[in-house]
């Protein structure tokens, strides 16, 4: 056990390529199997697999009422800041466990997900470390990851890869509430849109969401946790991000993003990380970049247990998937619905909101709900919907949501409305001239 656990332990600050990183995350499960779960989701390109390491008080499967939170870095090859960071993160968590009340608390409430690279073959490919662009960048492909995703605003031509493809799945098969993905190149918080259109806002140079109070709300809880991210002085003296915050929009169209599929299809909430002005630092730096973002990590994690939470059961007490659960007055493109347990997880900052549960082809149950902010407690606030109508007999299951562009059909939507508009303006008009 000893060995075992010296093994986890010999984390040191220096890059750590696909065998030595397997092998490490091997040490840490195999010292610490009652709190760690290894498992590779999917492989690369070029055969490599993309190892996730899951913590928690019940690493290998969901637990009722405990959030799914992920942490994804090295999606570009060469941002290899947040692939270092990641593996001291899962040290500090497993050594900090059963010592520090608040790292023990946070991993008995929430199931934590680490992928240190999701691209390990354009790590690999980088051979000269560089500050700025490199050919590691992509994937074994060629391709761009983070414009890989189907995107809710317009048509992705772009070939689905292998390693996006593991993710899509991975977002499919677990119910993640929150999630940041880390790269490097500037240092910023970005949230979502990263694509958008009039319907967003685009046309003033802002893609907002229905939830944009949230992610501005979390953008700020990494970027003042960090030690220099706030001050929003960026990388150079050209650009600048006030309180160390960006919509991905507003700095810059993407299209094909992970932040904005995480969001829209995965009922996730991710933003983005750019750690470092310095694509791929010396690895003398990254001992203060760990300590630069210790902080901010841990605090943003403890952000998954913001808002209101709960399970939708029918008569007889058993859970009903796929009911929809929004809170009134900022409904998703593709609604949000229940798992298989029937449970709903909604971030929301505090307030007073009115809670809609919908099972189709029933009346929908209204509550209103006083939502504290409950992420020291580790625990949102709990609502459940029961449904007497509703038997296991009668009830179906709804269609996933596709993977049209679908605010595409909103933007259409609002166009075909203003010319109805100033026709009825038009007529008033007439009519009062004609009185």
């Amino acid at each position: 056990i000893l060995c075992l656990v010296s093994v986890a332990a010999a984390l040191d600050f220096k890059y750590h390529h696909a065998e030595e990183l397997e092998q490490y995350l091997k040490g840490v499960h195999a010292a610490y199997p009652s709190l760690t779960h290894l498992h590779s989701i999917g492989r690369s390109v070029e055969g490599r697999d993309l190892w996730v390491l899951v913590l928690g008080r019940f690493p290998t499967h969901h637990k009722i009422g405990i959030p799914e939170f992920k942490y994804v870095a090295n999606m570009h090859g060469d941002e290899t800041v947040g692939r270092e960071i990641l593996l001291h993160l899962i040290d500090f968590l497993v050594t900090s466990y059963g010592r520090d009340p608040v790292i023990t608390r946070l991993l008995n409430n929430t199931r934590i997900h680490i992928m240190p690279t999701m691209n390990p073959d354009g790590f690999e490919a980088t051979k000269v470390p560089d500050c700025y662009y490199t050919r590691g960048r992509y994937n074994g492909n060629g391709e761009d990851l983070n414009r890989n995703f189907p995107d809710a605003f317009e048509n992705n031509s772009a070939n689905i890869q292998p390693e996006t493809r593991a993710v899509m799945d991975w977002i499919k098969n677990e119910t993640f509430v929150l999630s940041a993905n880390l790269h490097g190149g500037a240092l910023v918080a970005s949230y979502t849109f990263d694509n958008g259109n009039p319907a967003t806002g685009s046309s003033k140079g802002y893609s907002r969401s229905p939830d944009d109070d949230v992610f501005i709300h979390l953008a700020k809880t990494y970027s003042s946790n960090h030690a220099s991210m706030y001050k929003g002085t960026g990388c150079d003296n050209r650009q600048t991000f006030p309180e160390g915050i960006t919509n991905g929009y507003s700095w810059y169209q993407l299209e094909g993003g992970m932040q904005d599929y995480n969001y829209v299809w995965g009922q996730c909430f991710e933003i983005t990380l750019e750690l470092s002005c310095c694509k791929y630092p010396p690895a003398d730096q990254l001992e203060k970049f760990w300590r630069d973002n210790k902080v901010a990590l841990i605090e943003y994690i403890k952000q998954v247990h913001l808002g209101v939470k709960g399970q939708v059961t029918d008569k007889n007490g058993n859970p009903i998937p796929n009911a929809i659960v929004e809170a009134k007055g900022r409904p998703h493109v593709c609604p949000y619905r229940t798992n298989d347990q029937g449970e709903y997880f909604l971030l929301l900052l505090p307030g007073t909101y009115v809670i809609n549960a919908t099972v189709p082809g029933f009346k929908s149950m209204l509550k209103t709900v006083e939502i504290p902010d409950n992420t020291g407690n580790f625990s949102a606030l709990k609502q459940d919907f029961s449904f007497p109508e509703v038997s296991d007999e009668i009830r179906s299951r709804a269609a996933s949501c596709p993977r049209t562009p679908l605010y595409q059909e909103l933007a259409r939507a609002s166009a075909a409305i203003k010319p109805t508009v100033h026709t009825l303006v038009l007529m008033t008009i007439m009519l009062v001239i004609f009185k």
